[in-house]
């Protein structure tokens, strides 16, 4: 009999008594892996797929400590990974299976929908500590972030900071569900999620990379059509050795009706 188990850290597992093929690693991965093990599973049903979230970080080091099959991350593979990984006599294969806009999103109460990335560089580096600064009310900005091991967090720092440093004390997140939640109940609260996690209980802003000529929003549409400036890749990286007990799987989401499900949570397509 197939059992589902769901738990905080939005682990999803399929057990019939054998090992489980193991993803492990990005927050914001984790809804597409998630989605595509469900589907894949149904198809296969000798086939077991466990998926735990943590941080791209924590995926990658899971990969070098042989704890995981795959790793999902939102960002690249540092130079240093790859150097422990062949200290250790392993290779990792690259493989970017989806795009993700990523969103800033504020209190529903918040008359703010619009920012350029230069008032978002202010924000999150400690420059502008109140709304008031930016038309809005006399509030304090409380901006909140993904912890370090999280390749979100990089991305944001890189490049819509520019790789400048977030303010000291931060309120750091330890999953991008946290930020949502956080976000929803604060009202001078600000954070940035991927695409996938927007819902009605927090405000999307709009953004301007061309100091405020002009705002889009984020949307599947305007990232893929390139207009939306916070795009990113998200990638799959797994052991060399372990290609052939991971690829049909990475296949299946790199198929017709595997990238179909991609725009089904809430992300962009590579095909």
């Amino acid at each position: 009999m197939k059992k589902v188990i769901l738990t905080s850290l939005a682990l999803f597992t399929i057990t019939l008594g054998l090992h489980a093929q193991r993803i492990s690693g990005s927050d914001t991965v984790l809804p597409v892996s998630q989605k595509e093990a469900e589907s894949y599973m149904q198809e296969h049903p000798s086939a077991m797929i466990s998926v735990t979230g943590g941080g791209s970080g924590v995926g990658i080091s899971a990969l070098l400590s042989g704890t995981t099959d795959i790793a999902q991350a939102s960002r690249r593979i540092k130079f240093d990974e790859k150097q422990k990984l062949k200290s250790l006599g392993k290779a990792a294969k690259e493989v970017i299976i989806a795009y993700d806009a990523l969103a800033v999103v504020v209190h529903t109460s918040n008359p703010i929908t619009k920012l350029t990335r230069e008032q978002l560089e202010g924000i999150f580096t400690g420059k502008i500590t109140n709304w008031k600064e930016l038309g809005g009310a006399d509030l304090q900005i409380v901006p909140y972030s993904r912890e370090t091991s999280s390749g979100t967090y990089e991305f944001f720092r890189q490049n819509v900071l520019k790789n400048k440093n977030y303010k000291n004390g931060i309120m750091s997140m330890p999953a991008t569900g946290a930020i949502v939640q956080s976000v929803a109940q604060t009202k001078g609260a600000i954070g940035y999620v991927g695409l996938a996690y927007l819902n009605e209980e927090i405000q999307a802003v709009s953004v301007s990379y061309d100091a405020g000529e002009t705002f889009v929003e984020p949307s599947i549409v305007n990232a893929t059509n390139k207009n939306y400036p916070i795009v990113r890749p998200l990638y799959y990286y797994y052991e060399i050795k372990s290609e052939k007990e991971v690829k049909p799987f990475i296949d299946y989401i790199l198929s017709e009706k595997g990238q179909k499900l991609i725009s089904e949570v809430g992300f962009i397509p590579v095909q």
